[in-house]
């Protein structure tokens, strides 16, 4: 199955010790979302990056093949489904070609917060990874 990262997972040396087992795939936009940080992870001390509705914006993100042991591993990453819920959304790769994937979505959205300077240099890299900037 095919997992759309937006997040600390777009960082490649992350995801890899987090699943072992993914495989990074392409690029791929989430229309009709936009990224934010938002609430206050204790372990970043600061917001952390989620997406939310927002009609017109898009999110430009990656996708991982990952397995159904990668998947529970995620799973518990995300503190899925206390604090994250999956979604199942459509991507695009960068040909325009619609992609099925999975992807997470904060289950109570809060006020939007600035990230630690940390967490946004492991997002930083994970856009370097993909050439996304």
């Amino acid at each position: 199955m095919y997992y759309f990262a937006y997040n600390t997972n777009l960082n490649k040396k992350q995801m890899a010790e987090h699943c072992p087992g993914s495989k990074p795939r392409f690029t791929a936009e989430l229309p009709n979302y936009k990224l934010i940080f938002s609430g206050w992870s204790r372990q970043w001390r600061g917001g952390v990056a989620i997406i939310k509705l927002s009609r017109g914006d898009k999110v430009l993100g990656a996708v991982y093949e990952i397995s159904d042991i990668d998947l529970a591993r995620l799973d518990k990453f995300e503190d899925c489904p206390s604090n994250y819920s999956r979604l199942k959304v459509t991507v695009y790769r960068d040909t325009g070609e619609p992609v099925e994937a999975i992807t997470y979505i904060k289950s109570r959205q809060s006020e939007e917060t600035k990230p630690s300077l940390e967490y946004l240099s492991i997002i930083q890299q994970g856009y370097r990874d993909w050439g996304l900037v």
